[in-house]
């Protein structure tokens, strides 16, 4: 079982003492007292699905027509469309979305917040090689690790190796048991410093073993709020978060989760791999138009490569797709090669991943075929 936290069985965990500044709302304060409460505290939010984790669907026309939040027209329009890309801490705006709604959950937008959380699972799994318990540490064949059950012991762990206490048991910073019996250790990053999310694709980019990271490019639940299995529920008296410590931030750094740095002002832009390219021109024939209209959306989904994760990279594939779809549909290429130059970018940028990049591709092909490009167009 996890650690004991001292975490109330009551609902009654979310009021405690302190200043009325700090005072998280009370569990039985509805969403859109929650998320007031976290704007005032400088943190954007943004609605989730009511009973889920996940953010609120995007309106009809942004599902229809893909496009990146930097596009889009809803987010400066006051709708929630593209999860956190849309979150604010406009009074105004918040209380129009949870009065729209008011069973919406409240995401936290982490990057924006400028908050590192650390997020802690609790769940039943068999136990991972040495190699994958904490990543990039050497552990020995010979150590036993027959005790360790889920992210409560290894982040212990790592913390005994440097000779630190126990993230999970500090008391100075805000801490939120999750439904699932995890944990939610809410850190603020310093001044200079930005961290990225894990993908949560593999333990080579997790801070240890069912130990994850959320941050610049993700969100984080908010205390208080209530999903299918359960609610969010604060530990303890403290309701904000204390600074990241100095050895978790090596940690992090350790582990890849600083954001790689933009490119030079002026920098030329990422070249489409040879394999996709050579697709495009055999699949156009020669057409200059039709091969700049795909060669642009496959060159940022290329330009993913240069990061693992907070690029965007669905949205900019199923829009390449959706593109490439609208070329087909007006007869510019043929589907097979417009699939063949799609899934050579994809695989450049995500390796390993073709089960997953072919269901993007094939979902945007088909919903671009449906309305066929004029190249005269903007889309």
């Amino acid at each position: 079982m996890p650690p004991d936290l001292g975490i109330p069985n009551s609902d009654s965990a979310l009021g405690g003492s302190g200043t009325a500044s700090d005072a998280v709302p009370a569990p039985w304060a509805d969403p859109l007292e929650t998320a007031l409460w976290c704007a005032a505290q400088g943190w954007p939010v943004h609605p989730l699905s009511p009973g889920r984790k996940t953010p609120a669907p995007n309106c009809p026309d942004c599902r229809d027509r893909p496009h990146s939040p930097q596009e889009c027209t809803c987010i400066p329009a006051g709708h929630w469309c593209h999860g956190f890309h849309a979150a604010t801490t406009d009074p105004a705006v918040i209380g129009a979305w949870w009065g729209r709604q008011p069973r919406f959950g409240v995401g936290v937008a982490c990057g924006p917040a400028g908050l590192v959380v650390i997020d802690v699972d609790a769940h039943p799994a068999p136990l991972p090689t040495p190699d994958r318990l904490l990543p990039g540490i050497h552990i020995p064949d010979s150590v036993c690790l027959d005790g360790l059950r889920h992210g409560f012991h290894s982040l212990a762990v790592l913390a005994a190796l440097r000779g630190r206490p126990d993230p999970a048991e500090d008391a100075s910073t805000l801490r939120v048991r999750t439904p699932s019996g995890g944990l939610h250790l809410w850190y603020t990053a310093r001044p200079g410093q930005e961290w990225r999310c894990s993908t949560g694709s593999g333990a080579a980019r997790a801070l240890a073993w069912q130990v994850d990271v959320r941050a610049h490019g993700g969100y984080i639940i908010a205390p208080g709020t209530r999903t299918a299995s359960g609610r969010y529920t604060v530990c303890g008296s403290v309701r904000k978060p204390a600074p990241l410590p100095e050895w978790l931030g090596a940690e992090l750094a350790r582990t890849g989760h600083r954001p790689v740095p933009p490119p030079p002002r002026g920098a030329s832009p990422t070249p489409v791999p040879s394999r996709a390219r050579a697709a495009v021109i055999a699949a156009r024939g020669g057409r200059d138009s039709a091969e700049r209209a795909l060669a642009t959306v496959l060159a940022a989904v290329v330009e993913c490569a240069s990061a693992p994760e907070g690029t965007g990279f669905s949205e900019k594939l199923n829009r390449a797709a959706f593109t490439a779809g609208g070329l087909v549909g007006a007869g510019r290429m043929s589907a097979e090669a417009a699939e063949s130059a799609l899934l050579a970018a994809a695989l450049h940028a995500r390796p390993g991943q073709e089960r997953r990049c072919l269901a993007i591709i094939r979902s945007g092909m088909g919903a671009g075929s449906r309305r066929p490009l004029d190249l005269g167009e903007r889309r």
